[in-house]
């Protein structure tokens, strides 16, 4: 078995001037979620069209399950499922109906088709809508249906980009545990582009992408151990005029807004009261302080902060 079921080495791909992949060494383990996470621009989907053979190689080398992408394109997309970010679903077409249409595309013989169906719409929870119109489905409801299409031949790897952007949280939330249990009940490797932080705590691997390269890879908590120092949740009122008081500390490196809150990065502890001490006149009220693991998007704007990585 190859302990990579995708693998790229020096991958690259340009557009003219503009560098889309450059120099990218992806690593991503069979049989787990590896999140590609990044903002747009970072190259995410370009990687992922070369990996389905939708773009060619510009330079390097892509394997996926062991086959060379660009010597045998068409013995790799019998093994994957790729799923753009704009999947062609058929509108005029019910759940049921699109779910045969990709069957019949893809060869799954008539014979296995039902059970297939029936296992799909229960694992999308579609099966009370699957006589409605894709046309009338929402949007989550949509991306699910997309996601079974896509699982109509049982790929052992599946290509996701950016799957879930413009859905309900809900819908979201239940997209990926369909992900989950593709993973964890069929054995199936994901490589899924996400502009979404929040997503990256939901993968088994995570790799921060910009300027077409990786700044860094690993698990989430292997990832969280590369900011420094203290991160501090502080919650005061009013909140950018704390902020600005805070970034001036000694020792405190940045200090970000997170919704209602600041995230406070320092080089090591603060003595105690120093917060305080440094509010004080200010007409700043502090309610509350506590220490906290780094945020994905703690780890992002720590690694947007170091040197961009060589092209």
């Amino acid at each position: 078995m190859q302990p990579f079921a995708v693998e790229t080495i020096n991958l690259s791909r340009t557009f003219g001037a503009i560098h889309a992949v450059a120099g990218l060494n992806l690593q991503v383990p069979a049989g787990r979620i590896y999140g590609l996470v990044g903002p747009d621009g970072a190259g995410k989907t370009t990687t992922l069209r070369m990996l389905c053979g939708a773009l060619r190689l510009g330079g390097g080398q892509a394997t996926v399950l062991g086959i060379d992408v660009a010597r045998d394109p068409e013995a790799v997309r019998r093994r994957l499922g790729y799923m753009p970010q704009r999947f062609s679903l058929y509108g005029d077409l019910t759940v049921r109906e699109n779910l045969r249409f990709f069957a019949d595309a893809y060869g799954v013989p008539r014979a296995q088709q039902p059970a297939l169906f029936e296992r799909l719409l229960g694992f999308s929870q579609l099966g009370p809508f699957q006589g409605r119109r894709a046309d009338a489905l929402s949007g989550g409801m949509k991306q699910k249906l997309a996601l079974a299409c896509t699982l109509i031949h049982k790929p052992a790897v599946l290509l996701l980009d950016e799957p879930t952007t413009g859905v309900d949280p809900v819908s979201r939330r239940e997209f990926w545990d369909i992900l989950r249990d593709a993973v964890s009940q069929d054995g199936m490797t994901v490589l899924v582009s996400t502009p979404y932080m929040d997503e990256a705590d939901r993968c088994h691997v995570v790799g921060f992408m910009r300027g077409g390269a990786l700044m860094a890879s690993g698990s989430p908590r292997e990832l969280q151990r590369l900011v420094p120092g203290l991160v501090l949740e502080v919650q005061a009122r009013p909140l950018h005029a704390a902020q600005e008081r805070l970034r001036a500390m000694p020792g405190v490196r940045e200090v970000q807004v997170f919704g209602d809150r600041l995230h406070l990065f320092a080089d090591a502890a603060l003595p105690a009261g120093a917060l305080e001490h440094q509010l004080e006149g200010s007409g700043v009220v502090l309610a509350a302080v506590r220490p906290i693991q780094p945020t994905m998007e703690d780890v992002f704007m720590f690694l947007q902060g170091r040197k961009a990585p060589a092209a």
